[in-house]
């Protein structure tokens, strides 16, 4: 069994409205609270960070189960949303929205379409962030899959 230790470094001068930095392998970036949370809004925050990491799992799952399968595509793309709650000054996350947007070659058949789809459920059951997530914050899928034009 392989393990895989991924490790953070993160510095933070000042007080609640302040910013600091944090540094993981190739993720160097200042953070701070966001200005939707009275923040000072500088760089990211923890927020669009677990956006990011469940879009990003999500999006490279989806990508390596459709090569694995030789489903061939045009295009990948996707939009996600995080939806957190804030009731008596307690913040949850509440929700991430994945939008993922499908376009396959031009002569892809419906058997294809159906993989697609297929593809599209597995690839967030599958995903780790998902997976870690689970029980905790609700993800919906929205895919979109088309066919692509000349």
């Amino acid at each position: 069994m392989a393990k895989h230790s991924f490790h953070l470094t993160a510095n933070w001068p000042g007080l609640r409205n302040d910013s600091g930095e944090i540094e993981a392998g190739n993720l160097k970036t200042k953070i701070s609270i966001p200005p939707e949370m009275d923040g000072p809004g500088i760089g990211t925050n923890p927020d669009e960070m677990l956006l990011g990491a469940a879009a990003t799992c999500y999006i490279i799952t989806l990508a390596a189960m459709m090569e694995r399968s030789k489903l061939e595509k045009e295009s990948l793309t996707m939009e996600a949303e995080g939806i957190v709650d804030v009731t008596n000054g307690v913040f949850t996350y509440e929700r991430i929205i994945h939008r993922p947007h499908l376009v396959l070659k031009q002569d892809a058949s419906e058997k294809d379409v159906a993989l697609a789809n297929k593809l599209a459920e597995k690839a967030e059951a599958s995903c780790m962030i998902s997976r870690a997530l689970k029980g905790n914050v609700e993800i919906e899928l929205q895919p979109t899959i088309v066919l692509a034009t000349q």
